[in-house]
């Protein structure tokens, strides 16, 4: 809860830092990888950097941050720190880089805004970073304990067993303990970060969803190249897709990630797009795996049949769940849309929720591009799901932070 002194500093300010906030951001990175070059090279991912998207979500995460202070003074946003924790534990965050960050950050700060950061001003958005940090620290620190790792976490050399082209800009791989221990257990819809060291030197990291239900000897994931539209291509996908081969080993995390499948019997929605598809897999094929009858709608949403990675096992799971019903929609269709077998059923164009009957009770879980999750979740909620009956994951910065 933040003070009854910085409150109304707050309030005040926010306008101002909020609209300053880019060039705060901008400023923050490169004086932090002036100082600390060797995060740029092995922690941060150098394409967000690149293309902004980092600076935009940490400049989102700190407005999102404030405003609820403000907004909700009583209540604390779990779900946005929750999301954070899991991603930072599942790089390796440790506690002390939260002074360094502060003392970059601050040192930005007072450079873009100048003598507008008065030390009341100073005193009470230095609040607002300890409480955010603070409570992510205790989070991470969580995350640590229940993974059995120290902090800052534990990376472990897994083994490539089996490379599979599921699409031509897709490739999944299956991935056992160098050791000869078992791969471990995880949550369906968590995932891992994988780092490989490219011809740089570079040690680059980046997470990569469990595509296959736990309980398993082996480890799924599946990567899709990215290709760069406002910025470089991916490094690391494009390393996997040139170099990664059955024999290869891959230094891998402990699975990390909040967007996990539930307890009980209520009626799930799992709806994704593109890559989004890969923590549902997971989660379906756990449900029919544990023989589940709970009623499920699943909604995939890609650019054609031919770029729909796992789809003939996405088939196979939702064939196997006897309260399953799949909806697909292709923007290339190819064949005319309709029924598939199995009663599946495929439209033409983007994904269209408010089209469905769906059952009331629901939990929805969203995966996939931002425009389609926020499209679905206007949907959703025009159709009566509750906001917090609505769970999403983003592959990369968060950048919907705030704009919901």
């Amino acid at each position: 809860m933040l003070s009854d002194e910085s409150t109304p500093v707050i309030r005040a300010t926010l306008p101002v830092v909020g609209a300053s906030l880019g060039a705060i951001t901008e400023l923050f990175y490169r004086r932090l990888f002036d100082a600390h070059p060797a995060l740029r090279r092995d922690l941060f991912n150098r394409g967000n950097q690149a293309n902004g998207e980092q600076q935009r979500a940490l400049a989102g995460s700190i407005a999102a941050f404030a405003g609820m202070l403000l907004d909700e003074p009583d209540a604390r946003p779990d779900a946005m720190l929750s999301r954070i924790a899991h991603k930072h534990a599942s790089l390796g965050i440790t506690s002390d880089q939260y002074k360094i960050v502060h003392h970059h950050l601050f040192g930005a700060i007072a450079e873009v805004l100048g003598d507008a950061v008065t030390p009341e001003v100073a005193t009470a958005w230095d609040e607002v970073y300890w409480l955010m940090a603070n409570a992510l620290i205790a989070a991470e620190a969580s995350l640590y304990q229940q993974a059995g790792a120290a902090e800052g976490g534990a990376r472990h050399p897994m083994e490539i067993v089996e490379r599979r082209q599921e699409t031509p800009e897709t490739v999944s791989f299956t991935l056992r303990r160098a050791d000869g221990r078992p791969a471990g257990t995880f949550r369906p819809g968590q995932y891992v970060s994988v780092q490989v060291e490219l011809p740089d030197g570079a040690r680059q990291i980046r997470q990569y969803s469990l595509s296959a239900a736990p309980g398993r000897p082996h480890w799924r994931i599946t990567v899709k190249r990215v290709r760069g539209a406002a910025g470089p291509d991916g490094e690391v996908s494009s390393w996997l897709h040139d170099h990664a081969r059955p024999g290869d080993v891959l230094t891998v995390s402990e699975p990390f990630g909040d967007l996990v499948l539930p307890q009980g019997d209520g009626p799930l929605l799992l709806a994704s797009a593109g890559i989004g598809s890969t923590p549902m897999l997971a989660m379906l094929d756990h449900l029919a795996s544990t023989g589940s009858t709970r009623p499920v709608t699943v909604v995939h949403a890609d650019r054609s049949p031919a770029d729909h990675a796992h789809r003939e096992e996405l088939h196979a799971l939702v064939r196997a769940l006897p309260g399953a019903r799949l909806h697909l929609w292709y923007e290339e269709p190819g064949a005319h849309p309709g029924a598939e077998p199995g009663g599946s059923e495929v439209s033409a164009g983007r994904a269209d929720i408010g089209t469905l009957d769906l059952p009331a009770g629901l939990t929805a879980y969203l995966c996939g591009p931002l425009p389609f999750m926020r499209t679905v979740r206007g949907d959703l909620l025009r159709h009566g799901v509750p906001a917090e009956h609505i769970r999403y994951e983003v592959f990369g910065p968060d950048l919907w932070l705030g704009q919901q």
